[in-house]
């Protein structure tokens, strides 16, 4: 028996040996290279293209300006012109004062101004500036008087050192003339007080003629009512707010990025704002950026003007930025149909020695249907430029593509 299991066994071996000397000499591995699919495809060399460096910001977008409307003087609110929202140019009358009282008090102030004049001896319409205190009348008189006293003294003085008179008689003259002079002196001081005095009544009446002015409260720059703060009967104190304006054209985009960031970021750096009740992306540049980074966020902030001439933008929306930081950089960029992506690997079909191999790459960010390649692929790389027809197989390039030659610029939307 077992000599038979032996007889049976080297005949197996010997058809198995038989058969394998019977295949085609000419058959080739399903491993050689000639066993590869061939596909006729267009490709692309990868190369360093123009790809800003970009960092996101969020923020809110403000007013120009914001103003507090106050009055300057005392009273009670006869009109209110304006109301919410409404449009208001810089110097139109927002609020009326009542003026009664402020009328009352300039027509006081104007009588006084007018009493003060006639006791100089000024017309009504006659300047202050020509008028000389010596040539007032009570000065003239009392220089006539004093120019008296001193002929007097002149004569006693002669008198005395002729005999003709007394010492006493002398001292006489003598304490005439030094009243003269001080009647004088004090004559000189009373007009010139009361010309001091006819500029204090001057001041009053402008005064009083401002107060007027100011009763009508105007708007202080160009801007909508933003807040309206009294109504008709409304009696104001001094420096009590009537409303709150703003200027929205244009308006300011502030927002902040982080402190690697801070010496790249300056004035004149593009960015492109997205608010989400619009559907179009709104560009604009960097006008201001603060000197210091914020201690506690390590942020800095920066604004950018955003124009608004129609009002179609609301100030305080909530905007997100895209701040253009190096819009000199490059980077490796490839058409999105160039990239396929499979349960998270992203991957591109490579052309090494004329065979299709898979090629994971890392991708940044995305910008007009075109991905930045960070990683796993070099310049001169040539892959395919669909990725779609990939497959491991020999590549014959039906057209070399440039690589920005499918998809629009890749340069961010100005």
């Amino acid at each position: 028996m077992r000599s038979h299991y032996v007889v049976v066994l080297l005949t197996l071996i010997t058809f198995a040996s038989g058969c394998e000397n019977q295949q085609p000499k000419n058959d080739r591995s399903a491993d050689s290279p000639e066993a590869e699919p061939t596909i006729q495809v267009a490709t692309l060399s990868v190369d360093l293209s123009p790809w800003p460096t970009t960092a996101r910001s969020q923020g809110s977008l403000v007013a120009d300006e914001e103003t507090v409307v106050s009055t300057k003087v005392a009273g009670r609110v006869s009109k209110v012109n304006v109301d919410l929202g409404d449009y208001a140019e810089k110097n139109e009358a927002i609020v009326l004062l009542d003026t009664t009282q402020f009328d009352l008090e300039a027509n006081q102030a104007k009588a006084r101004l007018e009493q003060a004049r006639a006791a100089v001896g000024l017309e009504p319409n006659e300047p202050t500036t020509g008028l000389s205190p010596m040539n007032a009348p009570p000065v003239r008189q009392e220089k006539a008087l004093w120019e008296e006293a001193k002929n007097s003294l002149q004569r006693a003085q002669n008198l005395l050192s002729q005999g003709a008179i007394s010492k006493g008689e002398f001292d006489i003259a003598f304490a005439s003339e030094r009243a003269a002079e001080a009647r004088h002196d004090a004559a000189l001081n009373s007009v010139q007080e009361k010309i001091a005095m006819i500029n204090t009544r001057e001041t009053e009446l402008a005064l009083a003629k401002h107060n007027i002015s100011e009763a009508t409260i105007l708007a202080p720059l160009n801007g909508y009512i933003q807040t309206r703060l009294v109504a008709p009967g409304t009696y104001l104190a001094v420096g009590q707010p009537v409303a709150t304006m703003v200027s929205t054209d244009p308006l300011r985009f502030r927002g902040t990025l982080p402190e690697r960031y801070a010496q790249q970021l300056k004035k004149g750096l593009q960015i492109t704002l997205e608010i989400a009740s619009m559907a179009d992306p709104i560009s604009a540049r960097i006008t201001r950026v603060s000197p210091t980074l914020e201690d506690q966020s390590r942020v800095i902030g920066f604004e950018a003007d955003v124009a608004n001439p129609d009002q179609a933008i609301r100030a305080g929306l909530f905007a997100e930025a895209e701040v253009v930081i190096a819009p000199e950089a490059t980077a490796i960029s490839v058409p999105a149909s160039a990239v396929d992506s499979f349960a998270g690997v992203q991957k591109v079909w490579k052309v090494v020695e004329g065979m299709a191999i898979e090629q994971e790459v890392l991708l940044g960010t995305k910008r007009n249907d075109r991905y930045e390649i960070t990683s796993g692929l070099q310049p001169g790389d040539e892959i395919l430029a669909d990725a779609s027809q990939g497959k491991r197989a020999r590549v014959i390039s039906t057209e070399k593509l440039n690589p920005n030659q499918l998809t629009p610029s890749n340069e961010l939307n100005n």
